[in-house]
């Protein structure tokens, strides 16, 4: 009688645990606001809205848009965000000066959203500026460019981006560079370049972070061989857990914690789960059968494949599968090397089912205090880690500060 009697006591504590849990996380997430690393809502309104900044409410949900946007000013309140990264993408075929061009109206929309929020946005180019901001109940507004052929070979480029506030670039996107490989592209430099090592060497001078999301694993090691400051990944996951090529591998995962660095993250299902990988591979091979775009999906996919998802339902992807990666990483790399880069806003609407919009962070962090992450832990996957690793790139630049600017153009 004894057993079924524990039993029904024991049942109900359950919802209170998950409220104290969801309750510490508040407190923590209050305290240490989130610091992410890459979100692509910049391209999204160049591509969507035109580049209509004014035209796109921010202040308002924007998930029930006729075209729907994972980002929000009270979703990033809901989600405890304290500054973003935002990416100034563009495509890796867009090449020469007009990638130059293209960058620079991707850095006037992000000014121009920080000019229509000003009580929310401000922003901020070193780690104590993040701190301050977000101390303050702003959200801080940083920029990644997102592949090294948006500086068309020149280094005077890499530093007027500083000067706009673009604080990390990404070596590659996915086609591979005179200068450095892609992960997803065939090697033209074998790792990196003689100008692929200046461009590194810049990048520690002036302060920029180094990020190696996207580039192929021997530029990623030929990176860490010669770089004085740490690096980030600003948007990428563990390789032992989905075979995706532009994850990282376990032996690269070390040396990134040796080195210092941050892997922040990615939320892309595509990228955490290979069951997902495998589905969506699936997916894309029916659409090219019937001559459909597999772009969207859902609701908001081609007729075929709403037909062809009912038989093959999506495998699930939640805050559980992003913690997995989390832990492995930290396992790897140590727990002081791991961060957050969601990638929404490019990820084509896909997410965790728990997480689909920037609100969706505190998810992750239960879960992660369900398995035993401590407070201080959970404070540097927020934001500690990543600040470490930028005051740490900004020191290593002040020691170089009577270097001169390295004075070269790719010409290959």
């Amino acid at each position: 009688m004894l057993l079924p009697l524990f039993v029904a006591l024991a049942a109900p504590t359950a919802p209170a645990d998950d409220a104290a849990l969801k309750a510490r996380v508040e407190r923590v997430l209050t305290a240490n606001p989130v610091v992410d690393g890459h979100n692509d809502l910049p391209w999204e309104i160049r591509t969507k809205y035109a580049a209509k900044v004014e035209a796109v409410d921010l202040t308002k949900d924007t998930s029930s848009l006729p075209l729907p946007l994972q980002t929000d000013i009270p979703r990033l309140r809901r989600g405890h965000v304290g500054a973003q990264f935002w990416s100034v993408w563009i495509t890796a075929d867009n090449l020469g000066p007009r990638a130059v061009e293209m960058t620079l109206e991707e850095i006037d929309i992000v000014a121009r959203m920080i000019a229509a929020n000003p009580n929310v946005f401000e922003r901020a180019g070193t780690a104590a500026d993040i701190r301050r901001i977000s101390a303050a109940g702003k959200i801080a507004a940083l920029m990644g460019v997102e592949g090294g052929h948006q500086i068309d070979g020149r280094l005077s480029v890499l530093r007027r981006y500083y000067e706009l506030g673009v604080r990390y670039m990404t070596l590659t996107h996915t086609l591979s560079l005179p200068w450095a490989d892609a992960s997803t592209d065939a090697p033209r430099s074998g790792g990196l370049s003689a100008f692929g090592r200046q461009v590194v060497a810049e990048m520690n001078r002036i302060g920029m972070m180094v990020d190696i999301s996207h580039v192929s694993d021997a530029t990623m090691a030929a990176v860490l061989a010669v770089t004085k400051a740490p690096v980030i990944a600003s948007h990428s996951s563990a390789r032992a857990l989905d075979d995706a090529p532009r994850n990282i591998p376990d032996d690269l995962l070390a040396k990134i914690g040796t080195n210092g660095g941050v892997v922040m993250v990615n939320f892309y299902p595509s990228f955490v789960s290979q069951a997902w990988r495998d589905w969506d591979k699936a997916r894309s091979d029916y659409a090219r059968s019937v001559g459909a775009s597999a772009d969207a999906y859902g609701a908001n996919a081609a007729a075929p494949l709403v037909a062809w998802e009912r038989l093959h339902p999506e495998p699930v992807v939640t805050s559980a599968t992003i913690a997995d990666h989390v832990e492995h990483i930290a396992r790897i790399a140590g727990k002081g090397a791991v961060g957050l880069g969601s990638d929404y806003d490019g990820i084509n609407g896909t997410a965790p089912r728990d997480m689909t919009g920037v609100d969706g962070y505190p998810a992750l962090f239960v879960e992660l205090a369900r398995r035993g992450w401590s407070d201080a832990e959970l404070a540097g996957l927020a934001q500690g880690n990543v600040l470490r690793v930028m005051a740490r790139t900004e020191a290593v630049a002040a020691s170089m500060a009577g270097m001169p600017p390295i004075d070269a153009i790719d010409r290959s």
